[in-house]
């Protein structure tokens, strides 16, 4: 494991709360486990992805698992008020409690990225499905972020959560990297598919819960780290983040940013 670049605040919680919000239109569109299969989600932190899960699971076992307990408390209380239901437990992802063969399908979400060896994780996880059974691997790609105005300053703070990340030992443009590893890992039937995001001033909701309360937040919860790392200085940090306010505040901002969905199988 590496270490959780974001921290385990309230702030990082409603983060991804508020995350999920929007992209769940895209992650989730065309995913749906049949009746009566077994499902694991792998590494589901505090709950904000399993809500979405577990609608595409209906009729289906699911269970979440993941490291931190107070994180597994607050998924517990997020499936709760959103009226679905999973079994969750504390387990290493690289060590799992589960027999071989013991699901259908394994759901994959921003996980891999902070991991020191997403390979072992992935064999662990392949060991854990069925012939014919299927993962599903979500991952951003901080490399594929691009924005206007046009600024210096503010890619700076954004290259600072990028190095943060790695200096940690995870790997925030993985997002690339789904269909090597995939491949490595000895899955079959390899299919990925880029997620474009795109906000302006003409698509409010997506500057509002994209740009502003997933992106800009993300970037300022990893401040106290940064400058613990060296990355930058009171100064260079203030110019950055009020350029890259920027991009949410002036009518003419624009900010564009790539997501990977892979899917393989277990031959």
């Amino acid at each position: 494991m590496s270490e959780y670049v974001h921290g385990y605040s309230p702030d990082e919680a409603k983060r991804l709360k508020d995350q999920s919000y929007l992209l769940s239109r895209l992650f989730y569109r065309d995913v749906h486990f049949q009746e009566g299969t077994r499902v694991l989600e792998a590494g589901c932190g505090v709950g904000a992805q399993t809500p979405h899960v577990a609608r595409c699971a209906m009729g289906a076992k699911l269970f979440s698992l993941d490291l931190s307990m107070e994180s597994l408390l607050r998924a517990r209380n997020a499936a709760t008020e959103a009226g679905v239901e999973s079994r969750f437990l504390q387990a290493n992802v690289f060590q799992t409690p589960f027999e071989d063969q013991s699901f259908d399908h394994v759901f994959v979400c921003f996980v891999l990225e902070h991991l020191r060896d997403p390979d072992g994780a992935l064999l662990e996880l392949k060991r854990l499905l069925k012939p014919g059974g299927t993962i599903t691997v979500i991952e951003g790609d901080h490399g594929s972020c691009f924005f206007h105005p046009k600024s210096d300053e503010a890619w700076h703070v954004w290259s600072c959560l990028i190095d943060a990340q790695a200096k940690l030992g995870g790997d925030s443009l993985i997002g690339r990297r789904l269909y090597p590893l995939l491949h490595k890992a000895g899955f079959d039937k390899i299919t990925v598919e880029p997620q474009f995001i795109y906000a302006d001033a003409g698509r409010p909701e997506w500057v509002d819960y994209f740009t502003i309360k997933t992106i800009i937040a993300m970037v300022q919860g990893v401040k106290e780290r940064a400058f613990e790392m060296g990355l930058t200085d009171d100064e260079r940090w203030e110019r950055g983040m009020r350029a890259l306010h920027q991009t949410a505040e002036n009518p003419e901002g624009v900010f564009c940013y790539t997501f990977f969905k892979a899917v393989g199988t277990k031959s």
